[in-house]
């Protein structure tokens, strides 16, 4: 109980700063536009894991045992609408949290809440601090309402956007409505974006960096540039961008098909970083002895991908999207995890559809793959920052995701959910893994 007291602490305190700045809100002169906003929220999830087959394991395995996971986030979104169409956003953030296994033998993880620096003790951080500039350039105003890191206001049809500084790449592109949420949607990392996507990011999944969007109603094109880990999964950014940077390209289609309407997104990226390439630590291997090293073969590198993804409305309440990428396959993972090509579709339904309007449930699948250089190299005995067995008998890792969130209290809302993994960490010796959860999200 002692232990849990920190954390009580700080969720009661920025629970009041969020209460006291709801109180203080104040709308400009333009009706619908909101001054400053601040908004608030409080997730934990609760997993459990079954012990599962486990014939042998290596330095980064899943643990074959029975355990239980935890983590606990909780977000300050503060807003501000400055005029002549910019905006702020401030997130202090904090986060505790105990993984399943360390956080390795997975490449699609089963909490998305858990950062690879959670740990027992409370962390609190700065997770966003980004300025967004619109320039309206014409067509219809469309209401925009308030939401996280969205104060209420309005913008027209075709507009110019500048998003800038300390924010998530996925902030900004890839934008699905169906699965992109680990508080509030599926729990797995295979569905906040492509799996395949190595995209910028701190150990926290944050960067420093810039967008620049073109919106009009027949489509939407954006670019940005972000800054990496001085270090492959590190948490400390590093500023020579000419050096190390990540890049994102992504152009969106809006479509309507029966009367229903979707959205088709296509995504290109590159990296640029100090990185080690498979197939050159499996021949130094061969030559000086030992296993597979990554860290021995490091230099300048460039990695490259494509996604593609799309989301529909299939009725009223119901809606699904499929997401599919590939990358090069050759460079080890620098910032997200170790998969190198990805498929994940689901289907979410909306508790309107039941008598529940607030309640949403979900189905998902998610089927990450892995390239030659990069088999070689784990079956060899290489590990990476999540994975190694210390041998591999290779397959696909493959999961299945459900979920039911159910809405408690006006902002409360309870999830069950379960998780089952097919090869875990892409090991046909292994698993299968089950994965049971409880998660508590609470917003104000």
């Amino acid at each position: 109980m002692l232990r849990n007291l920190p954390t009580l602490f700080v969720c009661a305190a920025m629970c009041a700063i969020a209460n006291a700045s709801i109180a203080a809100d104040t709308t400009t002169a333009e009706a619908g536009t909101s001054a400053v906003e601040t908004r608030f929220q409080w997730t934990t999830v609760r997993q459990q894991k079954r012990a599962f087959n486990s014939p042998y394991s290596g330095p980064r395995s899943l643990n074959g045992n029975r355990e239980s996971s935890q983590s606990t986030t909780a977000t300050l979104f503060l807003g501000a609408n400055l005029g002549s169409g910019t905006e702020f956003y401030f997130n202090p953030e904090f986060a505790q949290g105990v993984p399943l296994s360390q956080l390795q033998g997975l490449a699609g993880f089963t909490n998305g809440e858990l950062a690879r620096t959670s740990g027992p003790d409370p962390r609190i951080y700065r997770a966003r601090a980004f300025v967004r500039k619109t320039w309206n350039l014409g067509g219809a105003m469309e209401a925009v309402e308030s939401d996280d890191n969205q104060v209420a206001t309005s913008y027209t049809a075709e507009r110019l956007v500048l998003t800038a500084g300390n924010l998530s790449v996925l902030d900004v592109f890839d934008g699905v409505d169906y699965s992109r949420d680990a508080r509030t949607q599926f729990m797995n990392w295979s569905s906040l974006t492509y799996a395949a996507w190595d995209y910028a990011a701190d150990s926290r999944g944050y960067t420093w960096g810039a967008a620049l969007e073109y919106i009009t109603p027949r489509y939407q094109v954006r670019a940005g540039r972000f800054l990496m880990p001085m270090e492959s999964n590190g948490l400390r950014l590093d500023t020579r961008q000419s050096r190390q940077h990540g890049d994102a390209f992504e152009l969106e289609l809006p479509f309507e098909f029966a009367g229903r309407s979707g959205t088709l997104r296509l995504l290109g990226f590159q990296n640029k970083t100090v990185s080690g390439q498979f197939d050159a630590a499996i021949t130094l291997a061969r030559t000086a002895g030992g296993v597979p090293d990554l860290s021995a073969v490091r230099e300048l590198r460039t990695k490259r991908g494509i996604g593609i993804g799309a989301q529909y409305e299939l009725v009223k309440d119901l809606g699904g999207y499929v997401r599919t990428a590939w990358n090069d396959g050759r460079t080890e993972t620098y910032a997200f995890t170790e998969v190198d090509q990805s498929f994940s579709a689901g289907i979410l339904a909306r508790g309107g559809r039941w008598g529940r309007a607030k309640d949403t449930a979900g189905v998902a699948r998610y089927v990450n793959s892995l390239k030659g250089p990069h088999r070689n190299y784990l079956a060899a005995g290489g590990t990476g920052f999540f994975l190694g067995d210390g041998q591999l008998n290779y397959g696909p890792e493959k999961t299945t995701e459900i979920f039911y969130s159910a809405n408690l209290l006006t902002r409360a809302f309870a999830t069950l959910g379960f998780q089952r993994t097919t090869n875990p960490g892409y090991n046909r010796d292994r698993g299968p893994v089950n994965v049971a959860s409880v998660r508590l999200h609470i917003t104000f």
